[in-house]
C-alpha cells in the first residue's frame, strides 16, 4: 500500500493540527508530505527526514514571512499535487487539502480538525478583525465567497471523513453534508507528570489569537489580583499586555515542551475561555494531573467530566470566569483520578484507532471497487 499525507501548510506555528500530522509521520515514515508551504527554520526538528514536496507557491518571494497574501492561489496549488501514484491519500485539513485531487482508484481518508473557520463559522469575526488596509477588507468578502463555492466542491472529493471531535462531526454535516467517523486528536501525555507540590498561580496558554479570548482572563484577574501565567504567542500578544493592569498578570511567551509541562503540573488549574473544535492544552493540564476551569462548549464539554477533572463556567464573559475561580475549590479534585481520564486520549490509543480505520476503510474501498469493475463486466455482455 502506497500512502501519501497532505497537509495545508507548515509555515506559522506548531499547533495541534501539526502535532496530528507529526504523528501521521511517525505511522507512516515512508509516507511522503505533501504541503503548500515549508519554512525548514521552524520544522526541520519535527519533519527533517521526511520527502516533503511543495507547491509552486514556494517560489514566490517573501512567501514566508506574507503566507496569507498567498490566500486566492492556495486552492489552485493544492490541486496541482501529483498523486496519481497512490493508493491512500491522508490529508490533514482544517482549510485546503481536503481539496486535492485523485484518481478514482485512490483512496482519499480526510483528518478534519475543522470546516475552514473563516468561511464557515468565523467568517465575521475573521474580516473585522484583520489588521489590513480598509480598501482590501471591504473586498474580502468577494474572495471568501469564491473560496466557500471551492471548498463546499472540495469537500466532495473526499471518501472518507475522520472528525476530531463530536463538534466537528457536526459541522461537516452542517457545512458539507457528509457524514464522518470520530477519531480524538493524539496527546503526549507520557511527556506530563504530576508535581508533589502546587504552585500560587492559575495558567493559561496557547496561540494568542482573538478567538481565544485571552481578553477574559486578562480581564478577570485585573480585577481578582490573583496570579495567572499566560504562555504562547501570536498575533494578540501586545494588545493583551497592554490591557493587563496588574503585575499579578505574567506573559511569558514561547516555552518549550519541557517548561510547559512543569507550568502545567505547578499550576492550581488549568483555564480554557474559548470554544475549541477539541483542546488539547486543556488534556496536557488533565495529563499533568490538574483540573480545567473551561467554558462550556465545543470540544471541552467531551473531554471534561464536570466535578471530576474540571468545573465549566456558561457565559464567555470574564465576570462569569471570574464567579467561577472564586468558587473553584482545587481540594476537590484528585490529580491521580484527573490524570487516569487522560489517557483515553493519548498518543498510542490514536496511533492504533488510525491504522485500523485506514486498513479498514482500505479493504472496502477495494471491496467496493471490486463489485464496481463487475457491474461494468456484466453491462459488457
Amino acid at each position: 500500500m502506497k500512502i501519501a499525507l497532505v497537509h495545508d501548510h507548515l509555515v506559522a506555528q506548531l499547533g495541534g493540527a501539526e502535532r496530528v500530522l507529526k504523528i501521521f509521520h511517525e505511522i507512516f515514515p515512508e509516507a511522503p508530505i505533501f504541503t503548500l508551504l515549508y519554512d525548514r527554520k521552524r520544522f526541520d526538528s519535527f519533519f527533517g527526514d521526511a520527502e516533503i514536496h511543495t507547491s509552486f507557491l514556494q517560489k514566490f518571494p517573501f512567501t514566508l514571512l506574507k503566507y496569507q497574501w498567498l490566500l486566492p492561489f492556495m486552492p489552485t496549488a493544492t490541486e496541482q499535487y501529483d498523486l496519481s501514484n497512490f493508493d491512500v491519500v491522508l490529508s490533514s485539513s482544517s482549510a485546503f487539502s481536503k481539496g486535492i485531487i485523485t484518481k478514482s482508484t485512490t483512496l482519499h481518508v480526510s483528518y478534519c480538525h475543522t470546516p475552514t473557520r473563516y468561511l464557515w463559522t468565523d467568517t465575521q469575526s475573521y474580516v473585522r478583525e484583520l489588521k489590513i488596509p480598509s480598501l482590501i477588507k471591504r473586498g474580502l468578502p468577494f474572495l471568501l465567497s469564491r473560496l466557500r463555492v471551492w471548498d463546499r466542491v472540495a469537500a466532495d472529493r473526499v471518501d472518507r471523513f475522520i472528525a476530531n471531535s463530536k463538534t466537528v462531526q457536526e459541522r461537516i454535516k452542517k457545512y458539507y453534508r457528509r457524514k464522518s467517523d470520530i477519531i480524538y486528536p493524539p496527546v503526549e501525555t507520557e511527556k506530563l507528570f504530576i508535581s508533589h507540590t502546587v504552585g500560587d498561580y492559575f495558567l493559561a496558554g496557547g496561540r494568542l489569537v482573538s478567538y481565544k479570548r485571552f481578553d477574559i482572563i486578562v480581564e478577570a484577574f485585573n480585577n481578582l489580583g490573583r496570579k495567572v501565567k499566560i504562555f504562547g504567542t501570536g498575533p494578540e500578544y501586545h494588545t493583551l499586555r497592554k490591557l493587563a493592569k496588574k503585575p499579578n498578570i505574567e506573559f511569558i511567551g514561547q516555552v518549550s515542551d519541557e517548561e510547559r509541562a512543569r507550568l502545567y503540573s505547578a499550576c492550581i488549574a488549568f483555564i480554557n475561555p474559548q470554544e475549541e473544535d477539541f483542546g488539547i492544552t486543556t488534556i496536557e493540564a488533565m495529563a499533568s494531573g490538574r483540573p480545567v476551569i473551561a467554558l462550556a462548549a465545543g470540544g471541552a464539554l467531551e473531554t471534561i467530566s464536570d466535578g471530576i477533572t474540571g468545573t465549566f463556567f456558561y457565559d464567555q464573559d470574564w465576570p462569569a470566569l471570574a464567579d467561577a475561580i472564586i468558587r473553584f475549590r482545587p481540594e476537590d479534585f484528585s490529580p491521580e483520578r484527573i490524570r487516569e481520564y487522560s489517557m483515553q486520549f493519548n498518543v498510542d490509543r490514536f496511533k492504533n484507532q488510525i491504522v485500523e480505520y485506514i486498513e479498514r476503510s482500505r479493504i472496502e474501498w477495494q471491496e467496493r471497487q471490486h463489485m464496481k469493475r463487475l457491474r461494468e463486466t456484466k453491462k459488457l455482455f
